[in-house]
């Protein structure tokens, strides 16, 4: 009886020691601006909504939205994917003004622009910022005299 009640009283100690942590909910933020990634590869576009700072706000691509394959790569996959994360954006976080940042070569670049303003989000500005290379690596073979 005397074990019983000391691995009860070792029990209870234990817990009042480890308190149970509680992840506090963050409340729905309210974002006027912000801006749009834009990456379009050959094989899928991949949109994400931040604010200024760089927080995610919303993100989404062809590949979320039920496209498979070589369908991922599709304008219209790209339009249906940033009008996805446009709208999670407008109606969480009051998003109304962006700059547009795209990146990459694929088909989704102008269907996601286009799709930007159809939502009714007022675009600020459109920069490119695919890296593009300059001078590289010494090719490969013997140097020429």
């Amino acid at each position: 009886m005397a074990e019983e009640e000391i691995k009860k009283t070792t029990a209870e100690a234990n817990e009042a020691q480890a308190p149970k942590a509680k992840a506090a909910k963050k409340g729905k933020r309210i974002v006027n601006s912000g801006a749009v990634h834009i990456q379009a590869t050959f094989n899928n576009t991949i949109i994400s909504v931040t604010d200024k700072k760089g927080e995610v706000l919303s993100a989404s691509s062809a590949g979320a939205n039920g496209f498979r394959g070589s369908k991922k790569g599709t304008a219209f996959a790209a339009g249906v994917a940033a009008e996805k994360a446009l709208d999670i954006a407008k109606k969480n976080h009051a998003l109304n003004s962006v700059d547009v940042y795209v990146s990459g070569i694929g088909l989704g670049r102008d269907a996601a622009i286009r799709a930007v303003s159809t939502v009714g989000i007022k675009i600020d500005s459109i920069t490119d910022v695919t890296p593009i290379a300059h001078g590289g690596v010494r090719p490969k073979g013997e140097r020429k005299p």
